[in-house]
């Protein structure tokens, strides 16, 4: 039997997953639960929550800026879009969306204009003018001439053996009857857009599975024979609309589609609207489609260093600078793939793209190595697997250097990362009721929690000790068990914890309350600082337990540096 002393003055791993707990250079905690870790590796019970709104239902929160001094947040529900200003609603604006729609929505804002896509609707763009929002269907460019549209046009892999025979309609010179060799047409390809002859064709009526009418700008030859080369335009309502955008090297980039999953669509430079390839010219439109053995689906497009084209199942780059229709250098980098079932938008972290990956338990951190031309797709959540399952909405606040994932369960995995500092500590948030959505905005990390049957829209304050005014809320962190000079211990006598506190005004050590001076229950007192300590507490020959749990529940503040104990062990 040996004595000891040990102090755990850094907790910068967090919470970890069993597996771990033998591991002697880990600084974590087999519980971390509503306590956040500091810069400096202390703990601190979080910020309570603010309530801002009571919603019509669920929700989908997404930030956006007019400027650098104006922050709006949008609030999607089923078919409405509650534009908030310094937490108050200040515009409703319907949308096309059920709420069943809200979470495969993508979107990407350039100055004061946002543009929201789904693969079942068409384009919504939202655009901030003279102090309103105003929301319309997105519209490709026209060409005054001949009126037709600058949208991009392909040959769909179902549509290879079709041809097409032209003859002439009652309907007028412009007008004209397609006939196909088999049934091909149905009743949604109603205003979808072909190419052929040169020219642009719409499809006006439909006539049955063979035929349809179609309308042109200027006359036109009916043919005899069957032609082969056409194409459709890549996006319409038979064949789906972008799944994903951005914007990067001032292009408009859409990618994957319903029917066209890998492809990217680039329009001319400065030119969002124009997509049309043209001669192929250094500022005109690019079209290009991911070609591997294996079929990928693209998930979301982010312009980094580089234009990054996530997949579901890997990581690619296109690293053109400038990026023009001769010089398209694209490859895939790594084979993780990213989460597909909904859309969580990839977070960027001092300068890595963050993302959830396809098994929807690994937090994947996208980087360039350090001669900047190849990425890896490192592990942020290697030692707290367990945190990260069925992941609903994620979000980071880069001020407070917190990645936060709401999950099925209604509660939240949160990273507090500070790479400079040796800091990646995970743990977990719960609240009275259920985490919905997450989104940060003027600094501030905005939640939905649905709460006793009705959804609220909330923000985590500094300020408050309580969620919501209403909902006391507990805090947990439990050590390790104890490892002596790279030993399991077996049997242990513990004779005291001793706990620095900072700030601190109400904690447990294990299951006694400690004891703090009265003064500091004063509304002008900070807290108490110093150590606190719980003496004689026995035996244990269970050396898989954690030795020590601080805890609490009041509604004031708790910070703590470090946790020394003493004590005899066996192993």
């Amino acid at each position: 039997m040996s004595d000891f002393i040990k102090t755990q003055s850094s907790f910068a791993n967090g919470e970890v997953a069993p597996e771990f707990y033998n591991h002697d250079n880990i600084h974590g905690l087999s519980r971390l639960e509503n306590m956040d870790v500091l810069s400096g590796g202390g703990l601190r019970r979080r910020c309570g929550l603010t309530s801002v709104a009571l919603l019509d239902g669920h929700a989908r929160l997404i930030p956006f800026s007019a400027s650098d001094n104006l922050e709006y947040l949008i609030v999607l529900t089923d078919c409405h879009m509650f534009i908030y200003r310094d937490n108050n609603l200040f515009q409703d604006l319907i949308t096309p969306w059920g709420y069943d729609d809200l979470f495969n929505i993508q979107y990407a804002q350039r100055f004061g204009t946002m543009i929201f896509v789904h693969p079942d609707y068409v384009p919504q763009t939202l655009y901030w003018d003279s102090g309103r929002f105003y929301m319309s269907d997105f519209a490709f460019s026209r060409n005054d001439s001949d009126m037709t549209l600058n949208i991009p046009f392909v040959k769909f892999e179902d549509a290879s053996d079709v041809q097409i025979q032209i003859s002439t309609s009652s309907l007028g010179n412009n007008y004209a009857v397609f006939s196909t060799n088999r049934a091909f047409w149905t009743p949604d390809y109603v205003n979808t857009r072909l190419y052929l002859q040169n020219r642009q064709w719409v499809i006006t009526e439909y006539i049955n599975e063979t035929q349809v009418t179609v309308f042109t700008n200027g006359s036109y030859t009916a043919t005899d024979t069957a032609i082969t080369d056409w194409r459709e335009a890549a996006f319409s309502k038979h064949r789906g609309w972008p799944r994903s955008i951005t914007f990067h090297q001032d292009r408009l980039v859409f990618g994957g589609s319903r029917d066209w999953p890998s492809g990217i669509w680039m329009s001319h430079v400065g030119n969002h609207q124009n997509f049309s390839v043209g001669t192929g010219l250094d500022d005109e439109g690019i079209f290009l489609s991911l070609l591997s053995q294996q079929r990928q689906q693209i998930c979301t497009v982010v312009s980094s260093d580089n234009l990054q084209i996530l997949t579901n199942v890997g990581e690619w780059a296109i690293s053109s600078k400038p990026l023009t229709p001769s010089s398209v250098d694209i490859k895939q980098h790594t084979s993780v793939g990213s989460y597909s079932a909904r859309y969580l938008p990839p977070q960027r972290i001092e300068g890595a793209t963050v993302f959830v990956s396809a098994n929807g338990c690994d937090i994947r951190e996208l980087s360039l190595d350090e001669l900047g031309e190849h990425y890896n797709a490192n592990d942020l959540s290697m030692l707290s697997k367990h945190l990260i399952q069925n992941p609903l909405d994620i979000a980071y606040n880069e001020s407070l250097h917190q990645l936060f994932i709401v999950k099925q369960d209604g509660t939240m995995a949160v990273l507090n990362q500070n790479a400079a500092l040796g800091v990646s500590a995970w743990g977990t948030y719960r609240t009275s009721g259920q985490f919905l959505s997450v989104t940060v905005c003027n600094q501030k990390t905005y939640v939905v929690v649905l709460r006793d049957g009705q959804v609220f829209l909330e923000y985590f304050d500094s300020n408050a000790l309580r969620d919501a005014d209403e909902y006391d809320y507990s805090f947990c962190a439990s050590s390790l068990p104890l490892r002596i000079s790279n030993h399991n211990v077996t049997r242990i006598k513990l004779r005291k914890i001793v706990v620095r506190i900072i700030d601190t005004k109400s904690i447990y050590i294990n299951t006694h309350q400690a004891v703090l001076p009265n003064d500091i229950y004063d509304t002008a007192s900070n807290g108490f600082t110093g150590d606190v300590s719980l003496n004689c507490l026995g035996t244990s020959h269970d050396g898989t337990r954690p030795l020590w749990t601080l805890h609490g529940s009041a509604a004031y503040p708790a910070t703590v540096s470090s946790v020394c104990i003493h004590g005899w062990y066996s192993v």
